[in-house]
This record gives C-alpha cells, structure tokens and sequence, in this order.
C-alpha cells in the first residue's frame, strides 16, 4: 500500500494511502485526453473578424464594369481591398469538449498515481499552520525536500495554510475543487492537506459497480 510523509510531524510519520486511487496503473490516453479537454475549457475563445457585410463603405460599385481598363470591382468590402472583410476568420466560441466522468477520474487516478509512486507527495495536517506563517511553510518545504513547482492542494477551511504557501515562489495554492489532471501532472511534487486528500480522494474513486436488474 502506498503512503506519503507528513510534513511537520513527529519523527518520520507518514499516511497511508488508498490503494485503489494512488497505485493506479497509467494511462496516457486517458490523461491525454483529459489534459487537453481541461485546457480546452481554460480558453476564452474570444477573437472575433469582421466579415465583408460588418465593415462599413461599399454601397455601391468602386467604377463602372467595363471601359476603365482596370480589374472589375463590385465593392471595397471585399476581401481583396485594404480595409475589407475578413474570409473564414474566427468568431467567438467555446472549445470545450466533453469527457466522461469514468474517463476523467481514472485520469486524476493516473496523475495522483505518478506522485505517489515517486515520493513528489506529501500531506499537511491541519493543525500544522494553526495561522499564517510563510517562514514556517518554508521551512516545511525545504524540511521535505520536494522539487519545484510545486502544487498545493488545500480545503476551504485551510485559509491560514494558503496565506501561508501563496506567497512563496514556484509554489501553487489551488482549493481541491478547482485542481484537475493538467494541475497534478505540471507539478513537480505535490503536497494535500488532510482534508483536501480524502476530497480528492473521493473524487477520483471508481464509482461503486451496480449489479444490472433481472427483466421482470
């Protein structure tokens, strides 16, 4: 069974792990595939062209079809003039993707997986940072050892523990909620509150399997 060290405790404590979500074998399809639909979700998708009928002038031919000696011209909306309409640009829309829940949790599964299978994961009890103190996070840091960067991973009631990590540099405070593969995998070592790590836990357990019903 896997287990990770606890930082600041007394002596060489460490938790144990669920087997089921921290000893997962990796699949890169998977993660692949959760990885881009996350980042895919992150964009805005914001940039927007005018077309030939946005821009303004153009009502009525430049000059006459034919006896000019020039090329014929029907508007200065076109494309082809300086000032014209754009052809295929973008417009706003979503890039988001769907992946099933299964999918996604068996990627989080793989992500946690990696870490715990390196020793790049640590878990911070509460009562460590009873208040704010970034020489004391610091110090548990550097205690550890954990490469940067690093992700911390923390509940909504661990409000002394992200004053105390945010500040320090190459280091990523992010509520278990708001974390996803693409989060877990860019780290280099992770550390989880408690709390956080039974969240995350739950949230990337494989769902209880249901007997299928007899035909009545």
């Amino acid at each position: 069974m896997p287990d990770a060290p606890v930082l600041g405790g007394t002596g060489k404590s460490t938790v144990k792990l669920d087997e089921n979500v921290f000893a997962a074998p990796f699949n890169e399809a998977l993660v692949h595939q959760s990885v881009r639909a996350e980042q895919a979700a992150r964009r805005r998708g914001t940039a927007a062209t005018r077309t030939r009928g946005m821009v303004s002038g153009g009502g009525t031919k430049p000059w006459r079809q034919k006896g000019t000696g020039r090329a014929r011209a029907g508007s200065i909306r076109s494309p082809l003039w300086t000032g014209g309409g754009t052809v295929f640009g973008p417009h706003p829309r979503s890039y988001a993707f769907k992946v099933n829940r299964r999918e996604h949790r068996a990627a989080l599964r793989s992500a946690l997986s990696v870490h715990a299978g390196r020793g790049s994961l640590a878990v911070l009890e509460p009562d460590t940072l009873s208040e704010p103190k970034t020489r004391r996070a610091l110090e548990l840091l550097e205690g550890w050892g954990g490469e940067l960067p690093t992700l911390v991973v923390l509940d909504s009631d661990d409000t002394a523990a992200g004053l105390s990590f945010r500040n320090l540099d190459g280091v990523l405070v992010r509520h278990h909620e708001d974390v996803g593969v693409a989060d877990v995998l860019r780290a280099a070592s992770l550390v989880v509150s408690r709390p956080a790590l039974d969240a995350l836990s739950a949230r990337a357990a494989k769902p209880p399997h249901r007997a299928p019903q007899e035909a009545k």
